[in-house]
């Protein structure tokens, strides 16, 4: 991260590196054309993730990775799963897990943090998206099959070699390759199991694969079983690591600002009066959501997005070729003075209606931006909400070494190593 802070300082925006063996990368530091690129990919711009061969074995062609036509008919089709009214009847869900989880927690003592979040969020998604309760000892196994491919995906994406394999697509030895293989394999033989028992039995689970299973396009056609793995996979990835780092990170930030935390919990005893959080608390909890959204600025979730111009690309005065890659980073974008004064400071007060007003689009995308905007968006923002405000409701949490957790620029942002926390059950309001 070092690198890229230093790099985009003293080059600006539209700096040229050498990340890829065969062709330059140049990173774009300005909102304006940030945009530029967002708006216009699928049209000017593609992500070219089809030419990656561990992300295709992965994702296939779900929504992250696919492009043009058969994109568009996918988002369309998928859209109208994530509505506001689906996302509220998965608050309970949200919420009673994460209460679930909170009785297993001592009154005073110490808890493996990261280790506790990723379950957690796992048992949310799991729930939401196929209704199987990973703790009541599932015969697809889900929770390990998803949780290893997604462990040795990690690995292979962030390993050297992969610049290899996309160079020289020739069957070679790659270290870890068999284990990330097996591991999808076993994925797509329990979420196809499940599929052919809902096909079976068409009853409708009010889950995202119910959703999925009754979406039809304007033809009346819907997803194949091999889009409906693809596009539940894509899921699971973008959907739980995700929020429980971004969990992780505000959780490591309140608790080196106490003055924060102390009144986050003001807004939980007036708003909530000890009552457990719900979607129709969700708006009114709105220091809550700027404290998520400004842990969700200083560390985004995603980092690194890239884009192809299919056609040469004047950026400025700058010609970018076809083919190159355009790096955009929101760690980068989000932590620039021009739009955000004292940027290395946690300061959720900073997002009132004014500022985000006068805020440059684009000058803060943690989830994206254009048609490619995350489709779950919402589905994060609320989840994060909604645990963190049953979480501190009841426990106090201090994160071991918060002070000096470093990021580990993944495929995702998160901590360097697993977190501990001593956790203090609070007492009941009267």
């Amino acid at each position: 991260m070092n690198f890229l802070d230093e790099t985009t300082k003293r080059y600006g925006c539209g700096v040229k590196v050498r990340i890829e063996a065969e062709r330059d990368t140049y990173i774009i530091t300005h909102p304006q054309h940030v945009e530029e690129v967002l708006q216009n990919t699928g049209r000017t711009f593609q992500k070219g993730y089809q030419r990656h061969p561990i992300m295709r074995m992965v994702l296939g062609n779900g929504l992250v990775a696919s492009e043009g036509e058969f994109w568009l008919r996918q988002r369309r089709l998928a859209q109208p799963l994530f509505h506001r009214q689906h996302i509220h009847r998965y608050a309970q869900t949200m919420v009673d897990f994460t209460t679930r989880t909170l009785k297993t927690w001592p009154d005073h003592g110490e808890v493996p943090l990261t280790e506790t979040l990723h379950n957690l969020t796992m048992e949310i998604i799991t729930q939401t998206v196929f209704s199987v309760d990973l703790n009541q000892g599932t015969p697809h196994n889900v929770g390990t099959s998803i949780t290893q491919m997604m462990d040795f995906y990690q690995q292979q994406m962030t390993s050297p070699v992969r610049f290899l394999m996309e160079r020289f697509p020739l069957p070679l030895p790659i270290p870890g390759e068999k284990h990330l293989v097996r591991a999808v394999r076993d994925v797509e033989e329990v979420i196809l199991a499940l599929i052919e028992l809902r096909r079976q039995s068409p009853e409708n689970h009010h889950d995202l694969l119910s959703l999925f299973l009754q979406a039809r396009d304007d033809d009346g056609q819907g997803m194949t079983d091999t889009q409906l793995r693809d596009e539940l996979i894509t899921l699971f990835l973008a959907g739980h690591e995700t929020t429980a780092n971004s969990l992780l990170w505000t959780l490591c930030l309140l608790s080196t600002h106490p003055d924060i935390e102390a009144q986050l919990q003001d807004e939980l005893r007036t708003v909530l009066n000890g009552r457990t959080p719900g979607a129709d608390d969700y708006p009114s909890l709105t220091f809550t959501q700027q404290v998520v959204r400004e842990s969700l600025r200083l560390y985004p979730p995603v980092w690194w997005m890239s884009r192809e111009p299919l056609t040469d690309w004047v950026c400025d005065d700058l010609l970018i070729p076809a083919g190159s890659e355009v790096g955009i980073s929101p760690w980068v974008m989000h932590r620039d003075p021009q739009f955000y004064p004292d940027p290395q400071q946690f300061r959720p007060h900073r997002w009132t209606f004014e500022f985000q007003q006068a805020l440059p689009r684009h000058a803060y995308f943690p989830f994206g931006g254009g048609p490619r905007l995350c489709i779950g968006n919402n589905f994060a923002l609320m989840e994060m909400a909604l645990v963190l405000a049953t979480l501190l409701q009841h426990f106090h949490v201090h994160v071991h070494g918060a002070q000096t957790v470093l990021p580990d620029p993944s495929l995702t942002l998160r901590p360097q190593a697993p977190l501990r926390a001593q956790v203090v059950r609070r007492t009941p309001v009267a």
